[in-house]
This record gives structure tokens, sequence and C-alpha cells, in this order.
């Protein structure tokens, strides 16, 4: 290709990407829209303490890993292979569980305190915030069954 095509090819992507952007603007809060294009929290941590996988109505699935010391989780992280309102609803239950106790995290991550963490969701994608908190309610059952157990962990399915 030569470099007039290359510029070309940029701009033409450039200006998709907005118009992809301003659609989701009519549906989606910036924080969405953020966390969509800048997701925080998104990698695998090798050997956790809790690990959950879940597949949503919609067929999305979001694996969720934790660490934890002393009962504080340390880090909480996600990967999914969803829309961007189930990336920002990933990103926002691995925020609210990181740095608390294990006990409160249970409490705070569920679909309603995210929804209103992101400023809302569509109705078409309410299911996303449940997915998120589903899967961070079962890595934190799982962290508790492993807990006394910790060999246990390194057979998980």
């Amino acid at each position: 290709m030569t470099m007039e095509k290359n510029k070309n090819l940029d701009e033409f992507a450039r200006k998709l990407q907005e118009q992809i952007i301003d659609q989701y603007r009519k549906h989606y809060s910036d924080k969405v829209i953020e966390l969509w294009k800048n997701p925080k929290h998104m990698e695998k941590i090798p050997n956790p303490d809790g690990y959950a996988k879940v597949k949503g109505t919609c067929g999305d699935s979001m694996e969720i890993f934790i660490k934890v010391k002393n009962d504080i989780i340390i880090k909480s992280t996600f990967l999914t292979d969803g829309c961007g309102a189930t990336i920002a609803c990933g990103s926002t239950a691995a925020d609210i569980a990181k740095g608390k106790p294990f006990t409160k995290a249970l409490g705070l991550v569920n679909a309603n305190e995210i929804i209103k963490r992101v400023g809302g969701l569509p109705k078409e994608h309410l299911h996303c915030a449940d997915l998120a908190s589903e899967a961070m309610r079962r890595a934190l059952a799982d962290f508790l069954y492993h807990k006394n157990s910790p060999w246990k962990k390194h057979y998980r399915k």
C-alpha cells in the first residue's frame, strides 16, 4: 500500500470509530463509554484465590479473578467476550471489590450498585450488571470454598 492509501484508510477508520461512539452516546453514559474504551482491571490473574466464569442470558461470558490477603481483596480483575456495557460492568464490579474486606465486597457488589456507578444502562443491557455481579459473587464463594483447603484451587474445572 502506498502512504496515501494508508492515510485514507486511517482516516476512514477514525471517522467510523467516531460515528460508533456518537451512536453509543445516545444510549450510554460517559462512564460506560470510558470504561468500554479504556477498561480497568481487565486481565487474568494467575493462580487466583477466587475464580468464577459465568455465561449470561445474552450469551456473553465473564470471568472474575480475585487475590485475597488477610480477608482483604488485594486484586480483582475480569475478562469478558461481551459488549461495551458488559466490559463497563466487569470493570466496575472489580473496582468495587478491590481493597474491600471479603464480607463487605459480598454485600457491595450487586447489579443495582454497578448500574448506579456506571451512570445507568438501557433496559436491554441491565443484564450486563447482573452478569458482572453474579460472576463476582461466585468468585467470592469460590474463595470461601477453597480458603481452608487451598490445594483444591489447583483442581478447578
